[in-house]
């Protein structure tokens, strides 16, 4: 790109600094940049809008629900869009989506409450992209496993912080909740310009990443083809694990306020924050432990274990919480632990562990952004199911049971797909990978592992 035909003053330093400094600051960068993306995101879900109607439906529940049918379609969008974006349009792009949720969001503060669903849906289709541009600067490196877990955990603790500064914007500065979304996004805004200007400073791959890490290819159409087929029982499993995990975060996300209130937090100043960020640092020194693990068929059973040992975690606190063992606050802290643990790995080393243990070389955007279009459906799904037959039911009870059923179908799903990996792998080498069809570059098969792809969005 032109960018590296004219390299900056800054990128040139990069370059030339140790490695450590510049993955800690590519981390940053990508790990800033995201966060700030979830300021034009989230913040509306901090609203109540009690009192709101949209016919028979619960005004927030339809708000909510059109926004993720528009992030679902990005999903879609975003396996061809991320895959094909050349560097030098990166920047233009994410600048030009990110100012497109903005202007959705200032719709939806001064249209009629019939349009207001149409304004957010807009705003999610704007959005779902930006992960695979972010990611997109990381992969390929010999650090791409660590910087990939780390901006996956800018989503774990980014959505409560927005949300924090939603709240305070809405009771101490008297913003009302229809333009409280926008004016959040506007606070956020600069600094996101700002992070985005950062990441493009990073250089690309060095000669010895991708000696180690092969330059970055996609699949293509026979080899994704192989994919599937060969390990179509385990991906099933896994993505039906995935469908049931994205609408369980969806909803403690979207409906944490409502559920805080139930518990006696609700006007706790910074509550979100306070949740939130135990669960991040969790996260992250779980991702690290992983990252040791050279192997990638030993990474990726490690992967499946800490997912299992998540699923298993949410049961153990809601009965602990039950019991009267922990507190509320205490209970919500490890449900978001127990999510997380299985989230992350989805985004970052599980498909990538199985495209480097398996031989099939490429990347993994494609199954991802799948997976996470497959999992918003299961989040749409969920709401309208809460919204036509749980009315009776509170959101404190209708979550108690969410964490339950979640618990045991998620934690019987995952040791029937390690059970499958463990046989299926035994019987797979690199050899049985159908090789580039004609006229494509040959595709080389690494032993070390392939850096993570553009994966999917928190």
């Amino acid at each position: 790109g032109w960018m590296m035909a004219h390299p900056s003053r800054l990128t040139a330093r990069l370059s030339a600094a140790p490695a450590a400094v510049l993955a800690l600051y590519a981390l940053g960068a990508a790990f800033g940049a995201y966060f700030c993306m979830y300021a034009f995101r989230k913040p509306f879900t901090a609203a109540r809008f009690e009192g709101h109607l949209l016919g028979p439906w619960q005004f927030k529940t339809v708000i909510v629900i059109s926004q993720i049918v528009g992030y679902t379609l990005s999903k879609y969008v975003g396996i061809g869009l991320c895959s094909s974006t050349r560097r030098s349009q990166r920047v233009p792009r994410l600048l030009m989506v990110v100012a497109a949720a903005e202007a959705a969001l200032l719709l939806f503060a001064v249209a009629p409450s019939w349009l207001k669903p149409a304004a957010l849906f807009l705003n999610g289709l704007c959005l779902g992209v930006v992960w695979g541009l972010v990611v997109s600067y990381l992969e390929g490196r010999r650090t791409s496993d660590l910087l990939l877990a780390g901006v996956s955990c800018s989503f774990v603790v980014s959505g409560g912080v927005v949300k924090d500064v939603g709240l305070y914007l809405e009771s101490l500065l008297g913003v009302g909740e229809f333009w409280m979304p926008a004016v959040t996004g506007l606070v956020f805004l600069p600094a996101f310009v700002g992070f985005v200007w950062l990441l493009d400073k990073v250089p690309e791959p060095d000669a010895a990443d991708v000696a180690a890490r092969v330059l970055r290819r996609p699949m293509n159409a026979a080899q994704r083809r192989w994919f599937f087929r060969r390990f179509l029982g385990g991906m099933v499993l896994l993505v039906a694990v995935y469908f049931l995990l994205t609408a369980f975060r969806d909803f403690r996300d979207t409906y944490g306020i409502e559920i805080l209130d139930q518990l006696g937090y609700g006007q706790a100043r910074g509550v979100f924050t306070r949740v939130e960020l135990p669960v991040m640092l969790g996260v992250m020194a779980a991702m690290a432990g992983l990252n040791l693990i050279k192997n990638n068929r030993r990474g990726l059973l490690a992967a499946l274990a800490l997912m299992t040992f998540g699923m298993v975690l949410l049961g153990s606190a809601t009965l602990l919480w039950t019991r009267g063992r922990i507190g509320g606050l205490t209970w919500m802290t490890l449900t978001g632990l127990g999510s997380y643990l299985t989230y992350v790995p989805f985004n970052s080393v599980l498909f990538e562990r199985l495209v480097a243990a398996t031989g099939a070389a490429g990347t993994a955007v494609f199954g991802i952004y799948v997976a996470d279009a497959v999992g918003y459906t299961g989040s749409v799904g969920l709401l309208v199911f809460r919204d036509r037959f749980g009315q009776g039911v509170s959101w404190l009870s209708f979550f108690t049971g969410l964490n339950y059923g979640l618990s045991a179908v998620g934690t019987l799903l995952l040791v029937m797909a390690t059970l499958y990996f463990l046989r299926t792998l035994r019987h797979t080498s690199g050899a049985d990978v159908p090789a580039s069809a004609p006229g494509e570059p040959a595709i080389e098969m690494p032993e070390a592992p392939a850096a993570p792809a553009q994966a999917a969005s928190g």
